[in-house]
C-alpha cells in the first residue's frame, strides 16, 4: 500500500496529523505493536523522525508504550482515540472561552474589512454565521454553485446539521440550470437567469457580508458594516422577489 495515496493519509493531515505522524501510526496499524526500528524501517523514515513521531502520537493517546527485557514497544490503541483526543480539546476549549471573553473587547467599531485565507479561516466565517444568527432568524446566500460541498465534504455537512438544530432559516439564489440535489430542511431556492458560474457565494447575515472566493487557496472577505450589509440585502430581496421557484 503507497501511504501517501491512502485517503486515510490526506484525512489524517486534516487533523493536523504531521506527515510523519500519518506514516508512522498508519504503519504502526498496519504491523501491530513493534519495535521502533521496525516501524522506521517499514515507514522508511529514519530512527530520529520515527521517534519523534511516536512521542506525539503518544501525546495525541493514539499509542501507547510497554517496556519489555529493556525494550520499548508501540502498541497502537484503538482508532476511537482519535475523537476522543479531540473531545477532550473542546472541553478544555469550552472551560477557558468564558474567561477570555471577559478580557475580550466587544465594542465594536464602525466598519471593519477582514480577510480569511485557507480553509481554517473558512471555518472561522461559518461558526460567526451560526453565532450572529438567531433561532429562526433567515440570513441569504448568493452564487451557491455547490463548492461548500465539493471543497469542504467533512465540515459542510456539520454545518448544516447545527444550522437546523438551531433552527436557522436560508435563502439562496442559485443560477438557472445548476442542478440542486438536495434542499435544506430550513432552506429555500429560488433561481435567476444566468449562463456564467459564479467564482464567488455571498453570504448576508447579521449586519455582515461575507463573500466566499473558492480558488485554491479559498479565502472568504468579511464585511462588518450594517450600511453595507443592508444595501447586499435589499438587492438580494429585489433579486428574490423577480427570481423563480426553484421545484
Amino acid at each position: 500500500m503507497d501511504i501517501f495515496q491512502d485517503t486515510l493519509f490526506r484525512d489524517l493531515e486534516k487533523l493536523n496529523y504531521s506527515v510523519n505522524e500519518s506514516k508512522v501510526y498508519l504503519t504502526l496499524i498496519k504491523l501491530g505493536a513493534s519495535l521502533a526500528g521496525k516501524i522506521a524501517k517499514e515507514a522508511h523514515l529514519d530512527r530520529s523522525s520515527t521517534y519523534n513521531a511516536l512521542k506525539g502520537l503518544v501525546q495525541r493517546g493514539v499509542v501507547s508504550t510497554v517496556h519489555e527485557n529493556k525494550r520499548t514497544i508501540y502498541v497502537p490503541e484503538n482508532p476511537k482515540k482519535i475523537v476522543d483526543y479531540y473531545q477532550e480539546k473542546e472541553e478544555i476549549a469550552k472551560k477557558i472561552i468564558p474567561r477570555l471573553e471577559e478580557q475580550f473587547s466587544f465594542k465594536k467599531q464602525k466598519s471593519s474589512v477582514k480577510l480569511f485565507q485557507g480553509y481554517k479561516g473558512l471555518k472561522t466565517v461559518f461558526q460567526d454565521i451560526l453565532d450572529s444568527t438567531d433561532k429562526g432568524e433567515t440570513y441569504f446566500v448568493m452564487g451557491s454553485e455547490g463548492y461548500f460541498t465539493k471543497k469542504m465534504p467533512y465540515y459542510s455537512p456539520i454545518f448544516r446539521k447545527r444550522k437546523e438544530i438551531k433552527q436557522v432559516k436560508t435563502k439562496v439564489l442559485i443560477r438557472e440550470g445548476r442542478e440542486k440535489r438536495k434542499k435544506g430542511k430550513y432552506s429555500e431556492y429560488k433561481t435567476v437567469p444566468s449562463d456564467v458560474e459564479s467564482p464567488a457565494t455571498i453570504n448576508i447575515y447579521g449586519d455582515k457580508v461575507a463573500i466566499f472566493v473558492w480558488d485554491e487557496p479559498p479565502q472568504v472577505i468579511l464585511i462588518d458594516n450594517d450600511k453595507i450589509k443592508k444595501t447586499f440585502e435589499n438587492y438580494f430581496n429585489f433579486m428574490w422577489k423577480n427570481a423563480k421557484k426553484l421545484k
